[in-house]
C-alpha cells in the first residue's frame, strides 16, 4: 500500500455498504448502473469475493465486486470495480484489485481471474493488464458477449479477459 493509499483500509463488504457501492457506481457515470437492491444482495452473498475500501471515518469509498463461477471454481469474475471520485489517482483500483485477489486464492483456492472489458475502456485494460504483470500471469482475450446479443441499444462487446495462473504472493 502506498502512502496515499495508508488512511485506508480494504475489507470485505457488509451489508451497510450496499448503498455507497450504488453511489460509487452511479457516480461513476461509466458503470452499467444496477439496482440499488442488487448491490445489498451483493453485499451480502458474495462478500467472500468482493472488497471495499473504507476511509478512516469507516465509508467504503471503492470497490470491487465479484464472485466464483459456479461451473469453474477455481476462477473470480470480477464483475465491477469503481472508485470515488475524490479517491482517484491513488492507485486504489490497483490495490483493491490486489488484495482481493490474494486473499481470494488463499481463502478460496482461486487461480485465474476473468472479467469483460469493453474495447473502448482503456482505462480498465490498463489495470487488468498491469495486475496480470504484477502477478506474472498470462492474460488471453475473446470476445464474450459480441454487440448483438444485448438487448437494451448500442453496446460495444464485451472482451473476455482471463488472467493466471495465479498464486498466492502473501
Amino acid at each position: 500500500m502506498t502512502a496515499a493509499q495508508a488512511d485506508l483500509k480494504i475489507d470485505r463488504p457488509s451489508v451497510a455498504d450496499g448503498a455507497s457501492l450504488w453511489r460509487i457506481a452511479r457516480d461513476s457515470k461509466v458503470l452499467d448502473l444496477n439496482s440499488s437492491y442488487s448491490y445489498l444482495l451483493w453485499c451480502r452473498d458474495f462478500a467472500a469475493s468482493s472488497a471495499v475500501a473504507r476511509a478512516e471515518s469507516g465509508e467504503a469509498v471503492g470497490f470491487v465486486t465479484g464472485y466464483v463461477r459456479p461451473d469453474r471454481p477455481g476462477t473470480l469474475l470480477v464483475w465491477q470495480v469503481a472508485v470515488d471520485e475524490a479517491y482517484r489517482g491513488r492507485g486504489l483500483a490497483a490495490a483493491l484489485l490486489d488484495g482481493l485477489a490474494t486473499r481470494t486464492v488463499a481463502e478460496l483456492a482461486v487461480t485465474t481471474l476473468e472479467t469483460t472489458i469493453a474495447p473502448d475502456n482503456t482505462a480498465s485494460q490498463r489495470l487488468f493488464t498491469s495486475f496480470a504483470e504484477r502477478r506474472g500471469a498470462q492474460v488471453e482475450r475473446e470476445v464474450l458477449f459480441d454487440t448483438d446479443l444485448f438487448p437494451d441499444g448500442p453496446h460495444e462487446p464485451e472482451v473476455l479477459y482471463r488472467i493466471g495462473p495465479l498464486s498466492d504472493l502473501r
